[in-house]
């Protein structure tokens, strides 16, 4: 350990409660990766209704499942694109679908049970008490913006899922992994820093913004399932920008951000790129300072992620390309919290003016 750095390491009970919440955060990314799974196999409509309780009893004879499939056979889905499926393939999706919703009572109970006994203990208590509650409740919260977002592609008409309500669905899920991961890394061991020059914490903070923006941005995809189309790169559809017509082919603007196949995937590219830029003009500034490696790290996480998006694109998005895509924006922005939590709890340094820097040299 370098000289004048100290560590303050935490007490069983802090140790507890972090791996509680580190636990729980590692259930919440299987939970976005099995979401996104029963996304691309279109499994989210195979279960029609939502029954918090008795809903985590599966069918368990014939009959029950003639009862669901019944049930899926009057969805507007079936009667669409499923006409003539057999129950053997029913019974792929619904388990998708089942297996994500038990993990969704999974979470809830693994954050409630452990929460009620940590406050009995005395294990958390004032505000650390209050921001687990907190997370707690955007966990229920959760469950329920699920339901909506299910119940949106069983009106009629609809043979999916809103875009717009499956962004908020994923992008509530990620603010949850990334409020565990924070709050967990908190009760670590705390080891002095050095100073954080200001440009280095915005420019964290910066990436952080913009990762959530790509991930909104990527749902918007996934949700119109534009990434099945303009799947060649650099080029989109053999243009560098396409034609407004082409990007633009909505009713309305607003309409065309939300499900404009072209344009959702088109701004998704941008945010990609500037993801990229920001992400090396970071690493430049952390050389020579403390957290040098972190930057490092996360210019290499973006790097990879942006070229499994890309691989995903071109391959028309099979779902093990597309299951990696997903699960890998989770692991980046599980990083970029914590290099952003160590930037803003190291202490602040700030900038010199730039007539102080040309006199020191």
């Amino acid at each position: 350990m370098p000289a004048g750095q100290t560590v303050s390491a935490p007490d069983g009970h802090d140790r507890a409660v972090r791996l509680w919440l580190f636990v729980i955060a590692v259930l919440v990314f299987a939970m976005v990766v099995v979401g996104g799974a029963t996304r691309l196999t279109d499994s989210g409509l195979s279960i029609t209704e939502w029954r918090p309780l008795m809903g985590a009893i599966p069918p368990l004879s014939h009959d029950q499942w003639l009862v669901e499939f019944a049930k899926y056979r009057a969805s507007p889905q079936y009667d669409a694109i499923n006409r003539g499926m057999s129950l053997g393939n029913f019974q792929f999706i619904y388990w998708w679908e089942w297996a994500h919703r038990l993990l969704g009572r999974l979470i809830g109970a693994a954050m409630l049970l452990p929460w009620l006994f940590f406050v009995a203990k005395g294990w958390l208590k004032g505000r650390l008490a209050a921001v687990t509650f907190g997370i707690g409740l955007m966990i229920g919260l959760q469950g329920l913006v699920g339901w909506l977002m299910v119940a949106s592609g069983l009106n009629p008409g609809m043979v999916a899922v809103a875009p717009l309500k499956l962004m908020f669905h994923l992008t509530l899920a990620c603010v949850i992994f990334a409020a565990l991961i924070w709050v967990a890394l908190g009760l670590g061991a705390q080891r002095e820093r050095s100073p954080a020059p200001v440009r280095l914490r915005a420019g964290g903070i910066a990436i952080l913004v913009l990762l959530f923006v790509q991930i909104m941005l990527g749902a918007l995809v996934a949700g119109n399932d534009a990434g099945m189309r303009f799947n060649d790169w650099p080029l989109m559809d053999g243009a560098l920008v396409p034609p407004l017509e082409q990007l633009f082919d909505k009713p309305s603007t607003l309409e065309a951000f939300v499900d404009s196949l072209a344009l959702t995937q088109f701004n998704h590219r941008l945010g990609a790129y500037a993801l990229f830029a920001l992400a090396i003009w970071h690493m430049l500034s952390a050389r020579g300072t403390g957290f040098a490696k972190g930057a490092v790290v996360q210019l290499g996480l973006v790097t990879a992620q942006a070229i499994i998006g890309i691989t995903a694109l071109v391959l028309v998005v099979p779902l093990w390309a597309g299951l990696l895509h997903q699960a890998f924006a989770v692991l980046v922005l599980g990083h970029v919290v914590a290099h952003v939590h160590g930037l803003t709890r190291a202490p602040r340094m700030p900038e010199q003016p730039a007539a102080q820097v040309l006199s020191a040299a």
